[in-house]
């Protein structure tokens, strides 16, 4: 099958949204994995912590993200030399439809370091899967390698996967592993997911990534849990892995209604 290179394409003073980003809701929307990446790497950008460790990332989920053309800015609303807060706004059909706070830190020496926590099953040992709910042949869940550590994700309950990327964020960059680590854990409601997801409709309208060191490596992974509220408000969180250890952790507010 042959796939786009990227989730986007430059376009203008803009990107062109390609195939790679369809969710799995509608095939004229975005999954959010992509564009909560091309904030991330937005922030960075601004940035004026040279090397730097981005270590919280919050997302506010304003709109669906229209697969099309979309703009990104980034500005510093709190600088400084040792740590600064940077806000990224992506829009799309001239709307704001995604918005990023991050705070960013100089990185330096450690005196105590925690030892890591590895997870239980390395990338390797880990089964093949894929997605099987997504309408479209090309879609976001094609842009990742999936491997299975635990659970299912065709049955509900807590489910583990290790990921890689298949594509480039901008066709012709590379894709950072923080960059991948944003676009792998805004699916992990997915496959964490509590309902059936042909009778259920479960939306983040936000998500939080908390980081303690960067990520590293080409394969990352990420441990969720979805709860379930009494009134359709749910919360899917995390544990964030490369293949050195824990990394961090990530949770999300989920808007639950019938289909």
């Amino acid at each position: 099958m042959d796939l786009p290179s990227a989730f986007y394409v430059p376009d203008g003073d803009g990107l062109l949204a390609t195939a790679l980003t369809i969710g799995p809701w509608d095939p004229r929307l975005q999954h959010a994995g992509p564009p909560a990446a091309l904030l991330a790497r937005e922030a960075e950008r601004a940035s004026g912590i040279p090397g730097g460790q981005t270590v919280r990332l919050a997302y506010d989920v304003l709109g669906p993200v229209p697969v099309g053309p979309v703009q990104v800015a980034a500005r510093v609303l709190r600088p400084g030399r040792r740590i600064e807060l940077v806000e990224a706004t992506l829009t799309a059909g001239g709307r704001p439809a995604m918005r990023l706070t991050a705070w960013r830190m100089r990185s330096g020496g450690a005196s105590a370091v925690s030892p890591p926590r590895r997870h239980p099953v390395a990338p390797e040992d880990a089964g093949p899967t894929e997605f099987g709910v997504f309408s479209e042949p090309v879609a976001y869940h094609r842009a990742l390698e999936w491997r299975l550590a635990s659970g299912s994700l065709a049955e509900p309950g807590p489910a583990a996967t290790w990921t890689r990327p298949r594509c480039a964020l901008v066709e012709g960059e590379p894709m950072t592993p923080l960059q991948h680590l944003v676009a792998m854990s805004d699916a992990a409601s997915g496959i964490s997911a509590e309902l059936d997801w042909e009778r259920v409709t479960f939306a983040n309208v936000d998500l939080v990534v908390a980081l303690f060191r960067p990520p590293a490596g080409e394969w990352l992974a990420m441990d969720a849990t979805t709860t379930l509220g009494p009134a359709g408000v749910g919360q899917c969180s995390a544990d964030l892995y490369d293949a050195d250890g824990r990394i961090g952790r990530s949770v999300a507010s989920l808007f639950v209604e019938p289909r």
